[in-house]
């Protein structure tokens, strides 16, 4: 199994990033990467639509609104990779500062665990490059 995890400090309260960025449906509102999500299952599965067109289906798993973090897996995605679940949490570090980490586990397939980790690790930190763009930071 392999790991990766992604972080940025954002000098932003956390109630208003997990704002933006809490809602399971919400990756198109600060993800330009995934221009379209469509929920299904009462909202605990979503359906994305990339750039590229290509589709990728994610499950909740576990949900915290308090501490501000929730868990997801993929049940289908062009990704060379099986078993993959990943969280996304946002820290307050002060009233004014948040850490927003990102962090995944899979079992490459198809890949070889480098080649994995570095895709993975690209999406978040490509992801939290365009979060804290989004949000003028």
């Amino acid at each position: 199994m392999a790991t990766t995890t992604a972080t940025t400090d954002i000098p932003v309260p956390a109630d208003r990033i997990w704002q933006l960025i809490g809602g399971f449906d919400a990756l198109p509102d600060w993800l330009p990467y995934v221009p379209v999500s469509e929920p299904s299952e009462g909202g605990r599965v979503r359906t994305l639509t990339n750039e590229d067109g290509g589709v990728i289906v994610e499950r909740l798993e576990a949900f915290d609104n308090d501490a501000r973090t929730y868990t997801y897996s993929i049940v289908q995605a062009p990704f060379p990779v099986t078993g993959y679940r990943s969280t996304i949490t946002v820290h307050a570090v002060s009233d004014e500062r948040s850490r927003v980490e990102w962090s995944g586990t899979f079992t490459p397939d198809g890949a070889t665990d480098e080649e994995a980790i570095a895709l993975f690790h690209g999406i978040y930190t490509d992801g939290l490059t365009a979060l804290k763009k989004t949000l003028g930071a």
